[in-house]
């Protein structure tokens, strides 16, 4: 059984800061602030991009 984390967790276990994650993503500190939140979710094509730069299948990422 493969667990979901969350958009935080996901960030933390990739080692990344706020700043970078943004940067790597390419979305500014609040996008990634406010998915962290669950105040937005991000649209398909940046769903992608954070599972690349996360190193996690999109399967394991909890956006709810």
């Amino acid at each position: 059984m493969m667990y979901k984390v969350s958009m935080k967790a996901a960030r933390i276990n990739a080692d990344l800061t706020l700043i970078e994650a943004a940067d790597k993503i390419g979305v500014s500190i609040s996008t990634v602030k406010n998915w962290e939140a669950k105040k937005t979710f991000p649209n398909q094509p940046m769903i992608e991009k954070i599972c690349e730069v996360y190193s996690v299948p999109y399967d394991m990422l909890k956006f709810f």
